[in-house]
């Protein structure tokens, strides 16, 4: 229709009158012998005139006089008819003068000059609106009523309406003819065009036009074909209408609505009863029982034939609230219901029916499985008045969708089989409406498993897994904002409650408790740690503490006894203090009088006892392997089921977002769920890195990824150890537990990447890890430097605790050390003379000495200054080995030859160079690196480095203590 009105604005031809008397209808011609397109043209042109005139009489005796008369019933549909009536004539017109020109002007017409077949587009478009509208009259009973309340028109235009009906339908009533008026003149006329492309295809000189010939006879066979049956159908709708009672009539009757089958004429029953009338429209499905009425939307109706359990006859309608049969007594007629429901579903959901009505076009494609579409629920249940918008399957939610309840409840995600069932997000409104419950979860079968993120509206997030809508496993529930009580937990959850190992942060306290939990309490073995620095470890039952404990004070005095939570002495038991000095017996607590004990005072010791200061907790009370438990089944389930995607999806994590940016996202998820690209194939990638090498590279790139698993289980561990050795909980007493954790993360890391890798050999048909190149290799120091940059902030942390009184020593030894000049310095640490490199000092002729400091080893210096720059171990110790070389290299431009330096040469350079380098918490870095470096390195040339180092490192503070001890003695 568009093409036709956009046609009409840019050429609208004034119509022609014609003579009154010539006659309404031509009789088809009978044309014979050969005929030329010149002769088909002459035809043609002689029919466009006699219909034009026709339409002119129809115009002015019956459809203006109609809308000129005022307004009545349906007179709507009279003004669109009249629409598309004024399309035809305007475009016979234009055709008649097209052929006109061409039959006057031009001695011999080509195919080129039949305005008709190049136009037929426009033609056929025209005709399908005209006859579509007027199907709608009929329906509707237009003309009936037309008839009936104008009987004036039809007086005051007696005489010319007598010879029109006459002309058409003689001796009928006035609604009959009108009808007849109005439709038999187009359809004889399309016949004469149909009868005129059948000559010219019979012409042989058409040449490479007679396709285009072809294809405007075929178009316009299948128009009167449409004609035909559109009218048919309207006949029977309106037939319909006037059988069934209001009561039907005013929720069914719609006047685009088509009649496409009645179970009275076709016979089949509903299993709902053998009583019931089952009416096909172009729509809906309806069944009609006594006094009740079911309609189903074709868009969401399912039709497949049965198994023969069912019977051999019958059909299976599944829609979204109801499933039935369709029960037919004889093969014919239920495959004749099975084609006609199929062909209606299929043109429903394109929105749009055939050309012509059940033509070939359709035909042998089956409406699809999957669909697009919108329902509200109304049955009793869970969906009950929640509205779906989105993908279907078999009568059930399947795919991507939206589901809106009416109280406020809104999900989008992922759908399977009718429940929730992959990613979504689901919106619940508290009473207040203001604030929300936002759940960004995978789900399986309606409830939430798997890993998920959940913000709740009192501003309460939990992030981990869950079971069955409960948290189960892993996971981190903060409320830190601004709540009157901040906490965070992280840990093990079962039946939504705290239990097993986790970590809970109590701000307003400002204390951490690390230990084990049952049903929402602390219950065994735990550590407390203050922001003091204070931490003790007890035994707890039902959230209180028994039995003795052991306290360790931020002077480094222990107690082992029995305590209050505030930390009070109470019953038998033992203080050390940090000098070594004992005390022991039993205390109490008096308001007025403070601590009083009786007991034991035991000077004895005498010297500070660094294993005493310096205990650590929490490696036998927790062993590492059963820490994390919860977490690390997460991927060893997925490794186990084959690495499924939906199971991948179920473990990994989300981005972090607040609930305002969730509730925004929700369309976002609906169409794509994450912003970073995903790993092509993740088990055809891991195997095209399989040397030393590639294999670095891919797992440095794999543990940097917030979408490969290892990335993913990283991510989940950093936030576990942050959880229990970051802020509060940086305590030194922890540095082992700690320290034993990261190695343990590299093993578990490690046990990972190779069961993805026996996954992907395995699906790929190739031999595992003994038939591979990398069964020597050691793994677990492989990856400890790759995942260290996640751990190190906390773990530098807690080693600069742990050695920070020797720290403090060195760097006082550093301070008075670095007030000497440099040769002075070279002179103190007893660099032997011909080691010095005096040139690299700017001396004039009047000086003895340096002025200028940090000039002698300044490479070497510098070099040394980088070990601060990086996290890794083995990158640490290459800093140290190249601060050796550039040592080397100094002594060799200054001796002028080659020369291998002996520990007794290097060790007063090296302390030189390191006095010079300032390095803070140089005791910290040392004792890092040597406890988390590769095993390989031990007696290498690293290690005799690294022992250098130490060395220096202790001579340093040695010095430190003689400079204060003589000092002292100088003072005394």
């Amino acid at each position: 229709m568009e093409r036709i009105l956009c046609f009409m604005r840019h050429k609208i031809p004034t119509k022609e009158r014609r003579k009154e008397n010539l006659p309404v209808e031509v009789e088809t011609s009978q044309w014979s012998g050969d005929m030329s397109i010149t002769d088909v043209a002459s035809s043609l042109l002689r029919c466009e005139e006699t219909f034009s005139a026709c339409l002119a009489r129809i115009n002015s005796v019956v459809l203006q006089p109609l809308l000129q008369s005022g307004s009545f019933e349906q007179a709507k549909f009279f003004l669109l008819l009249n629409d598309h009536f004024q399309v035809i004539w305007d475009l016979t017109e234009e055709n008649y003068r097209a052929l006109k020109q061409t039959v006057t002007e031009t001695e011999t017409a080509s195919v080129h000059n039949l305005y008709l077949a190049w136009k037929a587009d426009l033609f056929l478009d025209a005709y399908i609106q005209y006859f579509s509208t007027f199907a709608s009259c009929v329906v509707v009973q237009g003309f009936e009523h037309a008839a009936r309340n104008k009987s004036e028109v039809w007086k005051s235009h007696k005489p010319s309406l007598q010879q029109l009906l006459e002309d058409f339908s003689p001796d009928t009533s006035n609604a009959v003819s009108l009808h007849t008026v109005l439709h038999k003149p187009f359809q004889d006329h399309l016949q004469q065009y149909s009868a005129l492309f059948s000559k010219l295809e019979e012409i042989k000189t058409l040449g490479p036009d007679k396709e285009a010939i072809v294809n405007a006879s075929r178009q316009f066979a299948k128009l009167r074909s449409f004609i035909s049956q559109a009218l048919d159908e309207a006949g029977l709708t309106r037939n319909l209408w006037k059988s069934l009672s209001h009561k039907f009539t005013d929720v069914l009757c719609t006047p685009e609505r088509r009649l496409l089958e009645d179970s009275r004429n076709l016979s089949i029953f509903s299993s709902t009863g053998r009583s019931d009338r089952v009416l096909l429209f172009h729509d809906i499905l309806v069944l009609i029982q006594g006094s009740s009425l079911q309609s189903f939307d074709l868009k969401l109706v399912w039709v497949d034939e049965t198994s023969k359990e069912t019977g051999n006859h019958t059909l299976r309608v599944r829609t979204p609230e109801e499933e039935f049969f369709l029960l037919a007594k004889e093969p014919e007629s239920r495959a004749v219901w099975k084609w006609k429901l199929s062909q209606a579903v299929r043109q429903a959901l394109n929105g749009k029916r055939d050309f012509p009505l059940w033509s070939h076009t359709g035909e042998g494609r089956a409406p699809p499985r999957c669909r697009f579409s919108t329902f509200t629920f109304r049955a009793d249940g869970r969906l009950k008045g929640a509205a779906y918008d989105g993908e279907w399957r078999l009568g059930k939610p399947h795919g991507k969708g939206q589901l809106t309840w009416p109280d406020g409840r809104n999900y989008v995600g992922d759908f399977k089989d009718g429940l929730e069932h992959g990613f979504g997000i689901c919106l619940v409104p508290h009473a207040s409406k203001d604030r929300y419950d936002c759940y960004k979860c995978h789900w399986r079968e309606g409830k939430m498993n798997g890993y998920g993120i959940c913000e709740y509206g009192n501003e309460m997030v939990y992030k981990g897994y869950f079971r069955d809508n409960l948290r189960q496993g892993f996971g981190i529930l903060d409320n830190t904002s601004s709540a009157k009580t901040p906490f965070k937990y992280t840990g093990h959850w079962e039946n939504d409650k705290k239990s097993g190992y986790g970590v809970w942060d109590d701000k307003e306290r400002e204390e951490r408790y690390i230990g084990m939990w049952h049903e929402d309490q602390r219950h065994g073995t735990g550590i407390v740690v203050m922001q003091s620095g204070v931490c003790y470890r007890r035994a707890f039952h039902l959230d209180k503490m028994v039995g003795s404990g052991i306290l360790l004070l931020e002077d480094d005095s222990i107690y082992e006894g029995n305590f209050t939570r505030d930390l009070m002495f109470v019953g038998k038991g033992k203080l050390t203090f940090p000098n070594g000095f004992t005390l022991e017996g039993t205390f109490t607590n008096k308001s007025s009088q403070g601590l009083h004990t009786e007991g034991i005072l035991n000077t004895s010791g005498g010297e500070p006892d660094d294993t005493i200061t310096k205990l650590q907790l929490g490696q036998r009370e927790f062993p590492v392997e059963q820490r994390w438990e919860g977490l690390f089944s997460q991927f060893l389930e997925f490794v186990s089921s084959g690495g499924q995607g939906e199971t991948e999806e179920s473990f990994m994590g989300f981005h972090v977002q607040t609930s305002k940016e969730l509730r925004k996202s929700q369309e976002y998820l609906y169409c794509d769920r994450e912003t970073e690209e995903a790993p092509k194939n993740l088990l055809d990638e891991l195997l095209e890195h399989q040397e030393t090498e590639a294999l670095q590279s891919y797992l440095e790139e794999a543990l940097k990824s917030s979408l490969h698993p290892l990335g993913k289980l990283l991510k989940a561990l950093a936030s576990a150890f942050q959880a229990t050795y970051g802020g509060i909980g940086a305590n030194k007493h922890l540095l082992a537990m700690a320290q034993e954790e990261v190695k343990h993360y590299a093993k578990e890391v490690w046990e990972f990447y190779q069961g993805l890798r026996d996954l992907a050999l395995k699906v790929n048909g190739q031999p595992l890890l003994e038939d591979t190149n990398q069964s020597d290799l050691n793994g677990p120091a492989l990856i400890l430097p790759l995942i260290l940059p996640s751990f190190y902030p906390e773990l530098l942390m807690l080693y600069m605790l742990y050695h920070e009184k020797e720290d403090d020593l060195y760097c006082q030894g550093i301070v008075d050390l670095s007030l000497f000049p440099d040769l002075k310095l070279l002179e103190f640490l007893d660099v032997q003379k011909h080691f010095w490199p005096l040139k690299d000092l700017t001396l004039t002729t009047n000086q003895r000495r340096s002025l200028i400091k940090d000039r002698c080893f300044l490479s070497a210096t510098e070099c040394l200054q980088k070990m601060i720059t990086t996290v890794d171990p083995r990158e640490k110790l290459d800093i140290l080995q190249k601060t050796y070389e550039e040592i080397e290299k100094t002594t060799n431009r200054v001796l002028e030859k080659e020369y291998s330096l002996t520990m007794d040469d290097l060790l007063p350079m090296l302390m030189y160079v390191v006095t010079r380098a300032s390095i803070q918490h140089l005791g910290a870095e040392i004792h890092l690196i040597r406890d988390l470096m590769d095993p390989a390195n031990e007696g290498g040339k690293h290690d005799f480095l690294l022992t250098a180092l130490e060395s220096c490192y202790e001579l340093i503070q040695k010095e430190f203590r003689l400079h204060q001890n003589w000092e002292v003695l100088q003072s005394s």
